[in-house]
């Protein structure tokens, strides 16, 4: 008997339409098949949900405005530094950290595609690997950085920095005004995601 629909030539058939479920029904699938091991993905997923994020940066930022020792090892060596803090692994492996000053700014792009420190920072946002980011970041970045709500004085350089598989940038913002006696966790409370790729500035203590 002819058919003109078969399920299985329509593999999105097979899902529900809403994502989260779709997510689960593939896993069970693949679980099912034997392509994937429920417990290694459970322990990837936690690594990207828990381990990895902007939270390891601010730590790293925090440390830095608040020992002077550390900020001069960090500026030397800052993938030794943050591999030695547990901050380490894939899109980690070669890490320099840029410093904020009142004469240069930093800001961090990728122009080939969207290279960006993982450990420290997690997955990159979806504008920094935009087309539109990647060609004006280098063409016009004070125009960009106003686009984020970010005005700079007339005195104050902006250098851009061209992150690649062989080196990524982390920025180390200037510390705010009136942070004073503020512990370091207070800090880290203090530092955004942009202001550690040069699209913001960190937030002012309350």
């Amino acid at each position: 008997m002819p058919h003109d629909h078969h399920d299985h030539d329509h593999p999105h058939a097979l899902l529900p339409p809403d994502p989260a479920l779709r997510v689960k029904a593939l896993e069970t699938i693949l679980t099912r098949k034997g392509l994937i091991d429920p417990a290694a993905l459970d322990e990837i997923l936690d690594t990207y949900q828990n381990r990895i994020g902007p939270q390891n940066g601010a730590d790293v930022v925090a440390r830095a405005w608040s020992d002077p020792a550390f900020r001069d090892a960090l500026l030397k060596d800052a993938t030794a530094v943050v591999a030695d803090l547990g901050y380490y692994g894939r899109q980690g492996e070669h890490i320099e950290v840029v410093e904020n000053t009142p004469d240069t700014h930093n800001m961090v792009v990728c122009t080939l595609c969207s290279c960006y420190p993982w450990p420290l920072l997690g997955i990159p946002p979806g504008w920094y690997k935009s087309d539109a980011y990647r060609a004006r970041a280098v063409r016009e970045p004070r125009r960009v950085l106003a686009d984020f709500g970010v005005t700079l004085p007339d005195t104050t350089a902006v250098r851009v920095w061209d992150s690649t598989a062989e080196v990524r940038y982390l920025v180390l913002p200037m510390r705010p005004a009136g942070s004073d006696g503020m512990d370091r966790a207070a800090l880290a409370g203090l530092v955004t995601r942009d202001s550690m790729i040069g699209t913001g500035l960190p937030r002012s203590p309350e």
